[in-house]
């Protein structure tokens, strides 16, 4: 099948490489010539597992191309899928004037019936307002398919090729039959493809990433609760999560939840709500305590130096929002690295990816070490604030010998507080009862 993708961010790069090496001809569209040029030459902008190989095999094959011709890839395309960006807004809306732009473009390109497949994260009544903008340009038959992506960052081709479930929102038989031909030869035992009406779709996705959030933010109250009263959060994490009605995933307390889509989402369902007079308590609380999780990590810090960080150099180990990506998008890092730095403290950083998107934020205000022990010369602590797999098992004893203060704050409660202790490093975590 003849398809384009618009946009080739994150979702759309992912998607489009994927959707062709499935078989179909794939056409990605982007405005940015810079990004266009490179992804030609084989340089893919985005760190993900598998991805560039997959760009190398299916370019090679002559199923994937890249170009910022959008007029010609719509009237040569069966299915138009919009992936594109939908920022947060100042007042916490999702920002829609990408989406509707492309819409109103493709509008003045149809030259026969299309499938208009929306990518991007939007709020319900989305596709019945681009159907009503491109309604009002052309004549020209087509359906607007709600077609929410579910991709977790580190793992987003697996999760492309092997979905655990597709939703589709489709109001049109045509259409609903025309998405279940592109995603069949993903489903080779049991077909996982949901199909609803178009708002229920667009709902889904927020509904979605509002709940795992709201797990992140339970268990990191749960935890700063256990650190008053004497108790263990792992402890407690790990005998909740045996109930399998709880289960355990994104059950594990840190400093918060960061990322493309979780701070956006939470935000943009806080604002649907408001819009619609109903309310989100348990929403607002999600993002509150998230907010307020990196506060408490940074007060754990000037703890322990009572309140003065001033000319202290620390180690940082990790800047992207998640390992196996180099996202920086809302990434923890950021706010705990600013508010550092205003207290005037030094920080050498080090992640195995992110340290280009990292310098286009901190730009010249912290250093940047080729590794993780690189980072430790001259320090006086180690912040961790990623859980990159190269972090999890260090040399300790190299650790002592560089670390002035032989104190290590984690962020992600990667290592067993005992064990770090009886080696003779003063260590400081999330929700433990030795804190």
């Amino acid at each position: 099948m003849k398809i384009c993708v618009i946009g080739t961010g994150y979702v759309g790069l992912v998607a489009g490489t994927c959707l062709a090496d499935m078989g179909n001809s794939v056409i990605c569209i982007d405005n940015n010539e810079e990004k266009i040029k490179k992804l030609e030459k084989g340089i893919v902008p985005i760190y993900e597992p598998g991805l560039e190989e997959l760009i190398k095999i299916n370019v090679k094959e002559n199923r994937l191309s890249f170009s910022t011709d959008l007029s010609s890839a719509v009237k040569t395309s069966k299915v138009c899928f919009i992936a594109v960006a939908t920022p947060q807004d100042t007042d916490g809306s999702c920002n829609l004037s990408s989406v509707i732009e492309v819409a109103k473009e493709i509008a003045k390109n149809l030259n026969e019936y299309k499938v208009i497949v929306n990518k991007s994260t939007v709020p319900v009544g989305t596709a019945e307002k681009l159907t009503a903008i491109i309604k009002d340009i052309t004549d020209v038959e087509f359906d607007v398919v709600s077609n929410p992506e579910f991709l977790k960052q580190g793992a987003a081709v697996d999760d492309f090729l092997s979905p655990d479930r597709v939703i589709i929102g489709s109001n049109s038989e045509k259409a609903s039959q025309i998405m279940k031909d592109i995603y069949s030869p993903y489903f080779k035992t049991a077909d996982r493809t949901i199909f609803m009406d178009v708002k229920s779709a667009e709902m889904t996705k927020y509904v979605a990433n509002a709940f795992l959030a709201t797990k992140i933010s339970f268990i990191n109250e749960m935890a700063n609760i256990c650190e008053k009263v004497g108790a263990d959060i792992e402890k407690v994490r790990i005998g909740i999560s045996t109930d399998n009605r709880i289960g355990n995933k994104f059950l594990f307390p840190g400093i918060g939840f960061g990322g493309s889509c979780f701070p956006k989402d939470v935000s943009a369902l806080i604002s649907v709500a408001k819009e619609n007079n109903t309310g989100s308590d348990m929403l607002q609380a999600t993002r509150n305590i998230n907010i307020n999780q990196k506060k408490l990590f940074v007060e754990k810090i000037l703890n322990f130096y009572n309140g003065d960080i001033k000319g202290k150099t620390f180690a940082v180990w990790g800047l992207s929002f998640k390992p196996k990506t180099n996202d920086m998008r809302e990434a923890p890092s950021i706010d705990i690295i600013n508010s550092l730095l205003k207290h005037g403290a030094k920080i050498q950083a080090y992640d195995p990816q992110a340290g280009e998107n990292a310098y286009s934020i901190f730009k010249d205000t912290i250093e940047y070490a080729k590794s993780a022990y690189d980072a430790l010369e001259n320090s006086n602590a180690i912040i961790l604030l990623t859980e990159w797999n190269e972090f999890r098992r260090p040399d300790f004893e190299k650790i002592k010998s560089m670390v002035a203060d032989n104190v290590i704050f984690d962020g992600r409660n990667q290592y067993n507080p005992e064990k770090i202790k009886s080696l003779g490093i003063k260590y400081i975590n999330i929700g433990s009862s030795l804190n």
